[in-house]
This record gives C-alpha cells, sequence and structure tokens, in this order.
C-alpha cells in the first residue's frame, strides 16, 4: 500500500476551501519550477533571478500585502502564510523559500512604519520581482542580542553616516534594499533605529557566504558599511524606536519557520517510509519491523503535535490575541520535531540518506539553521519564561 502523508494531514477548522485551492496551486507551482532544478540549485549555490518572476505571477510573492503596492490581500490571512511554507518546503531544500520569500521580513517594517515616498518606490518593485530586500539585523559580535546593535548612524544634515557590518544575512547578496538596523542613540534597545539602505550607495559593499553546512542554494552575505551616506528620509519610524517594528515582526517570521520545519519533518517521514516499504532486510520488507514502525509512529506522534500547535498559535495571530511565549515555544517544538524526525529518517534509510539526492540529507543537515535563525532555541525558552513572569 502507498503511503500519504498528507493522508495524515490532521483536519483543522482553521483552512477552508480557498486555502486547499492555494496549497494545491503552490504544489502545482513547486512540482514544474522547483523540483526538477533543486538539485541542481544546490549544488551551484544560487537559485536563477527568473523564480521571482515566476512566484510573482501566481501571486506568491503578492500575497498577505496591500493591493494599494501590487499586493493580494483580500480574502488573505495567516493560513495562507502557513501553506506557502509548507509547499515551499516540500522540495527538501530549505534555502529556496528562505531566500525566495526573504522580503516577508524585510518588506513589513517598511510598509507599518516606512514614509510613503519608500513604500511606494520599493514595494510595487519589490512584489513584481524586479527588486529584492532583505532584513540586516544580525551583527558579527552581537548574534540574538538585537538591544546590542553596533552599527552606527551618525546624523549629519538631512542625511545619516553609517558605518558598522552585518553577517548571515539571506538574501544578502542579491538584495538591492537592506532594511537595517542601525544605533542612533545611546546603549540598549532606546537607542536603536531602522534605515532602508540602498545598495547601490557609495561605501557599501558585501562578501558571499559559502562554506555553509545547509541552505546552499540560498544567497548568504556579510555585509560592510564604510561611510556609507543614507537619506533620513529612509528612516523607518521614529528616531531611537527602531525596536518595536524589528520585534513586530518576529512572529511572522516565526510562523514561517514553524511551518517549515514541520513540511521538513513531514519529508523525512514520507521519504523513510517510501524507502522501508521497497526495502527488504532477511526477507521482509522493513517497513514490516516493529522496531521501524515505532519510529513511524513516534514521528508522526511529534508531526501531529507540532501542527496542532502552530495551528493554535497562529488562529491567535489572526485574532489580534498572540502570546509571544507560546509562538518562541512554538518555534522550539517545530525545530525538535525536525530535528527529530531527520535523525529517525536516516536511521531507517542507512546509507542512502547519506547520499545528497536523498532530501533527508538535506533537511538533516538544515536543521541547525532553523534551531537558531529567528531566535534560537535557548532565547526563546528564555523569553517565554520571562513572558510567564518567572
Amino acid at each position: 500500500m502507498t503511503f500519504d502523508i498528507d493522508s495524515t494531514r490532521l483536519a483543522t477548522p482553521y483552512y477552508n476551501d480557498g486555502h486547499q485551492q492555494w496549497r494545491r496551486q503552490l504544489r502545482r507551482f513547486v512540482e514544474r519550477e522547483i523540483m526538477p532544478y533543486v538539485d541542481d540549485w544546490e549544488e551551484q549555490g544560487e537559485m536563477p533571478l527568473s523564480l521571482w518572476h515566476k512566484a510573482a505571477a501566481i501571486g506568491l510573492l503578492q500575497m498577505g500585502y496591500p493591493e494599494a503596492y501590487g499586493g493580494i490581500s483580500e480574502g488573505v490571512d495567516v493560513f495562507h502564510s502557513i501553506i506557502a511554507a509548507e509547499e515551499l518546503a516540500r522540495c527538501g531544500a530549505g534555502g529556496v523559500g528562505a531566500s525566495l520569500m526573504v522580503h516577508g521580513i524585510g518588506l513589513p517594517p517598511l510598509l507599518n512604519y516606512g514614509p510613503e515616498p519608500l513604500k511606494s518606490e520599493v514595494a510595487t518593485a519589490v512584489l513584481q520581482g524586479d527588486k529584492h530586500i532583505a532584513l540586516a539585523i544580525t551583527e558579527p559580535g552581537g548574534g540574538s542580542d538585537v538591544a546590542n546593535i553596533q552599527t552606527s548612524a551618525r546624523r549629519d544634515g538631512s542625511d545619516y553616516i553609517v558605518n558598522g557590518s552585518k553577517t548571515f544575512i539571506t538574501g544578502g547578496m542579491r538584495a538591492d534594499y537592506f532594511t537595517t538596523a542601525v544605533r542612533t542613540g545611546g546603549e540598549g534597545m532606546e537607542g536603536v533605529s531602522l534605515l532602508l539602505i540602498p545598495a547601490a550607495a557609495a561605501g557599501f559593499s558585501r562578501t558571499r557566504l559559502d562554506k555553509k553546512q545547509g541552505w546552499w542554494c540560498s544567497d548568504t552575505a556579510t555585509l560592510h558599511f564604510d561611510n556609507v551616506r543614507v537619506a533620513a528620509s529612509h528612516l523607518i519610524g521614529e528616531e531611537n524606536a527602531g525596536f518595536l517594528p524589528i520585534v513586530h515582526n518576529f512572529n511572522h517570521e516565526r510562523l514561517a519557520m514553524t511551518a517549515s520545519a514541520l513540511e521538513s519533518s513531514r519529508v523525512c517521514l514520507q521519504e523513510a517510509v517510501d524507502w522501508a516499504q521497497q526495502r527488504h532486510t532477511f526477507g521482509r520488507p522493513l517497513s514490516q519491523r516493529q522496531v521501524i514502525r515505532h519510529k513511524f509512529a513516534e514521528m508522526q506522534r511529534r508531526i501531529n503535535a507540532t501542527q496542532a500547535y502552530m495551528d493554535t498559535c497562529a488562529w491567535q495571530v489572526q485574532q489580534g490575541c498572540a502570546s509571544p511565549a507560546a509562538i518562541s515555544l512554538m518555534k522550539v517544538q517545530a525545530t525538535l520535531t525536525m530535528e527529530f524526525c531527520a535523525r529517525e529518517a536516516m536511521q531507517v534509510m542507512g546509507g542512502i540518506s547519506y547520499m545528497r539526492e536523498c532530501r533527508s540529507e538535506r533537511i538533516y543537515r538544515e536543521v541547525r539553521v532553523n534551531a537558531i535563525g529567528g531566535g534560537s532555541e535557548e532565547i526563546m525558552r528564555d523569553l517565554a519564561v520571562r513572558q510567564m513572569g518567572i
């Protein structure tokens, strides 16, 4: 009997016919435009620019954004975003979704807090796939400590002069704009601002980070700012009030990462079951061995728990009553599930899982970037406990 992971997906009240239609449309897109090429993209370390235009043609880039800038917002909710993250993750290469959809963390601060002229100029081009935007927060010496941003922006007349560096920036090599956290005031979060910095600005340079464990096809960069002059009109929000636009992004980023990790877990289970049903050991299919069957049951149990947790948190986001503690621990739940399923899938498949044509091999290598990116498991646990008032 053929096993279909979709048959195990929990039915919940949050998804309607429109959501399922969106999933089918995206699945066709992924199977046509991504799956046949993703192995080559991984080896080449990049994706073709044409993919952004193809994604825009089906409304993927525009999903959930204001129609005034070319977005598609009517009838779109957080569950459409979850489905997008899940379907992109089905290819088994997390770098595809991370890079293709990086505007999902770079653009919202501009749209929610930025000045109107910048919104019209930048957002429309990004949503059409003509331009690219990335989020530049992490620094070589700071990691997840956003309140300790060191990149400085000194006011000079009608401009800011920016000096410093950012690293591990997803989409950093192709981005035309960077939503950048800078220090314009004193120490702590009260001195942090957000600036939209064009990649064409004099004094800006970037270095490709190629030697990565995972996300090979996603371009990752270190950014360098050497007396970069940026117009004060590129300030996003108020000066020294950039922390709010940054944290405003976190819920949706962590939901997207959770959905991607969850679907990666499903991919591992599907691949392991397919292999175990074909593989015979000592005269019987591997899938009929009790120890292997128990592995599948445990993988499915964790997948179900993660889906239920994620759907509930997504509903809370939609209702405007999201709990930062719950969302933080949701991401931990998802990355631990991904790690467990990737490990167990490789144990079931044995030697073949060590080869690059195996999706579980890629997913296993990408466990750590999911467990660290968007807030490490340790940071997420600590944030949750502080939100609990302990």
